[in-house]
């Protein structure tokens, strides 16, 4: 074994271990939830913790991409540690800073900085709400359009090229230009594994965009899980409301992340067809966001569903439908009403788990078996 295919194999197996450690953390938190009556977060964050046993499995005996970019990976999970313990040490300095005034009342206050309201309004009053206004269900709702961006950076849209792609070749041409400091740090170009135009390169780029997306979100939740909300860099640069299902459970944001990863690893392994993944993608996305938004802001018929919530009426049509015309889409009309009715059902069946987590994987697995089962076109190229 040379040098550098030890290297190679250093940052895989880190990489892994990030998700095993991961792991033990989101099973750690997911029983804190359960034994805080937060079944519901718990549940979920358990279920993470189930693919990221699975996530760090595959990467270490498969892998989701060539060296070196595990070893980009690597490096961007340090950077955010590094960024995120800034960040911790900011924020401690100004809670104790609050803390002495609090016990000097008569000393004259500085000019706030927004970091410093920030942590006052999450240490003087709580964070967590039973139900956040209608404006900040938009913003946190906002998010979901990830999913469209994911379709454009992949596929691109009329004369917008594949962004994704753009940016692999992007890299190659990078490391040609600065040659003698990319070998002295990843080795040999001539072994770096993609070029101009290569699939590959888009493939697996997409994957290390999801996982990259993934990591820097649960840094930030899982410090505002293990110590609170206002250590959160992520809270802090969204300024989202937190919802009292997110007591000791990690948001919505990780569990969705989660799904898209679940579901593109079977991609990659080629066990789901592409279009049956960005269904579910856009599905789990722009339907979940619809019936959302449409059943808070115009549901006047409660269905009481089985993890007894109430939602509406107005919400679940307006989910379905738009889920329906996602697929057709997509995926074409039978396959639309597939993924259409799998909406629905995780909508409407789980007592204790979110269907930001499930969608994303059910959608696709769904489309897929009746993909195999029919064996009709997808899609409509």
């Amino acid at each position: 074994m040379d040098y550098w295919t030890a290297v190679d194999n250093i940052y895989n197996v880190t990489l892994s271990l990030s998700f095993f450690i991961l792991m033990i953390l989101m099973f750690h938190i997911g029983r804190k939830g359960i034994k805080a009556n937060n079944k519901y977060g718990g549940i979920s964050t358990t279920i993470c913790g189930i693919c990221f046993l699975i996530f760090g499995l595959y990467n270490l005996f498969v892998r989701f991409y060539h060296y070196p970019y595990n070893g980009f990976m690597v490096w961007w999970i340090g950077i955010n540690l590094l960024i995120v313990a800034i960040f911790f040490k900011l924020v401690k300095r100004i809670v104790k800073k609050i803390e002495f005034e609090n016990d000097n009342l008569e000393l004259e206050r500085d000019k706030k900085s927004i970091l410093r309201r920030y942590v006052e309004r999450l240490t003087k009053e709580n964070p967590y709400r039973e139900e956040i206004p209608f404006k900040m269900e938009i913003i946190r709702k906002s998010f979901h359009l990830m999913g469209l961006l994911l379709v454009v950076g992949y596929f691109g849209l009329f004369i917008v090229p594949p962004l994704i792609q753009l940016i692999s070749d992007g890299v190659v041409m990078l490391i040609n230009d600065i040659e003698p400091a990319y070998e002295f740090i990843w080795g040999d170009i001539s072994l770096f594994p993609y070029t101009i135009g290569d699939p590959r390169g888009l493939k697996h780029l997409t994957m290390m965009a999801l996982i990259g997306a993934l990591m820097f979100a649960i840094i930030s939740d899982l410090i505002r899980i293990l110590k609170a909300p206002e250590y959160s860099l992520f809270n802090f640069l969204t300024h989202s409301m937190l919802r009292n299902k997110e007591i000791n459970a990690t948001g919505p944001q990780i569990y969705i992340i989660t799904g898209f990863i679940f579901s593109y690893m079977l991609y990659m392994a080629g066990l789901i067809h592409i279009l049956a993944f960005f269904a579910g993608v856009l599905i789990a996305c722009l339907a979940d966001a619809t019936a959302a938004l449409i059943g808070r802001r115009y549901g006047k018929h409660k269905i009481k569903v089985r993890s007894r919530d109430y939602k509406s009426l107005e919400g679940f049509l307006a989910g379905t439908i738009v889920a329906y015309f996602i697929g057709l889409i997509v995926v074409g009309p039978i396959y639309a009403i597939i993924g259409a009715l799998i909406f629905f059902l995780t909508d409407y069946l789980p007592i204790y788990t979110a269907d930001n987590i499930l969608n994303p994987i059910f959608i696709p697995i769904a489309i897929q078996l009746f993909i195999f089962l029919l064996g009709l076109p997808v899609g409509w190229f």
